[in-house]
């Protein structure tokens, strides 16, 4: 925030920490390592306290910063695992060994990211430890295992092509079996095998361009959400994909071609549009939706489709009661 940092728990909603300007400044990125006391910072805003090219590690238990990580140009984004600390520059993604020795591993070029755009498989039990990001060619990703690297070497890394038009949103499930990608049209959102490099299913979000804000897998990654400018949360089956509805034109395929192959989602639920917000799978079949206008919302579907809200906040109200 321009007023530092906030932590809440989500579920149920609970301000957790809250660190002011004095101590963070102004936060343009940050990143908790799964729910432990090691946070990343990157300084932004109006009024940041550090340089924007430099990467903080802050431990809430001893109350300091521990790690500094400097670079010769602006962060753009930082992905932590248990023993990866990933950041990505408009051109360039830094791998190092975390967190203790923190240790470059390997630097790879890529082409102009100036969303940051960046995944790492988030558990060391996952079935592939994958590293994730716009390729050379427009449109493409590219995926790096993290499990069998070295200092000063990578393993070669493996491309999709994925889309015509440039990335805007990317996303790996908890496993690391599948990878989601958009373009900046925001209309179709692409899952992908990560062994194989095939397409698994094709997802229309709309007909109309949007800019999306995030893609996520649910835990089992038998689900998946997307979130847009549009104001509309959208919910996918991935499992059983005959739950996702089917174009009225589906019959007429060989004449209008992919517009009616693709599976449109199975359920969605309205916020305000004007805002950004980012959505993720709670616990069931519960959505959550965090806004940029400090609402939140959580929502519950079925798998015929329907859309109950079960609660809604605004969370920057809500305030740990030993504090204030």
């Amino acid at each position: 925030m321009e007023s530092g940092l906030r932590i809440y728990n989500v579920d149920p909603l609970v301000e957790k920490a809250h660190f002011d300007m004095d101590l963070m400044g102004s936060v343009g990125h940050c990143e908790m390592l799964h729910r432990t006391n090691l946070l990343a910072i990157v300084a932004g805003g109006s009024r940041p306290k550090f340089a924007e090219n430099t990467v903080l590690v802050y431990d809430d238990i001893s109350k300091k910063f521990v790690l500094e990580f400097t670079f010769t140009t602006p962060v753009k984004a930082v992905r932590l695992r248990r023993d990866k600390l990933v950041v990505a520059l408009s051109q360039q993604i830094h791998v190092f060994t975390f967190p203790s020795p923190a240790q470059r591993l390997f630097t790879i070029e890529t082409r102009e990211n100036v969303l940051g755009l960046c995944e790492v498989s988030p558990f060391q039990t996952a079935e592939r430890q994958l590293l994730m990001f716009p390729g050379h060619k427009i449109g493409s990703v590219e995926l790096v295992d993290l499990a069998n690297t070295e200092v000063g070497m990578s393993s070669a890394p493996v491309t999709i092509n994925a889309h015509r038009g440039e990335l805007a949103c990317l996303a790996i499930n908890q496993q690391g079996t599948m990878v989601a990608t958009a373009s900046s049209k925001g209309t179709l959102i692409r899952v992908w095998d990560t062994s194989k490099r095939v397409q698994l299913v094709e997802l229309r979000r709309g007909s109309d361009p949007a800019t999306l804000y995030c893609i996520n897998f649910s835990m089992s990654s038998d689900f998946l959400c997307c979130s847009s400018d549009k104001g509309t949360i959208h919910i996918f089956a991935l499992k059983d994909t005959h739950l996702n509805r089917r174009s009225t034109f589906s019959r007429m395929s060989g004449i209008l071609g992919n517009y009616v192959e693709s599976q449109w989602a199975l359920a969605n639920f309205t916020v305000p549009p004007e805002c950004a917000c980012i959505c993720a799978f709670g616990s069931g079949n519960a959505v959550i939706a965090i806004c940029l206008d400090g609402t939140f919302h959580k929502y519950v579907f079925s798998q015929e489709g329907n859309c109950s809200r079960e609660s809604f906040d605004v969370y920057l109200d809500v305030c740990d009661d030993d504090e204030y």
